[in-house]
């Protein structure tokens, strides 16, 4: 039995189409913000998310603590409007001095 050659796929697709977007806006968007723990680090991450993206669900915030206790990760979900604002949003995060990463 002969071996057939490998199908390269990129090449059935036409030069003229343009990628998908990643993501399409508005939708449903879940961030991990992730800092050292503080009994207020869930209220401030809260404060900062309401700003750029008001009336979010704070009922929905899931604090998980690492193994050790030094960190925290506030997960939530808001409806994203746009790439501008999840970079304010970010922005925003990281000028607290106190979010380390944001998945």
């Amino acid at each position: 039995m002969a071996d057939k050659p490998l199908r390269d796929l990129r090449l059935d697709t036409p030069a003229t189409s343009t990628p998908a977007p990643r993501v399409e806006f508005p939708c449903d968007y879940s961030l991990k913000i992730v800092g050292d723990a503080a009994d207020d680090f869930q209220d401030s991450v809260a404060e900062v998310v309401e700003a750029h993206a008001p009336g979010f669900d704070r009922e929905s915030i899931r604090v998980v603590d690492s193994r050790n206790g030094k960190f925290q990760s506030v997960r939530l979900t808001i409806v994203a409007t746009g790439k501008p604002q999840l970079e304010a949003l970010f922005a925003a995060l990281k000028a607290t001095g106190r979010v380390h990463m944001v998945l």
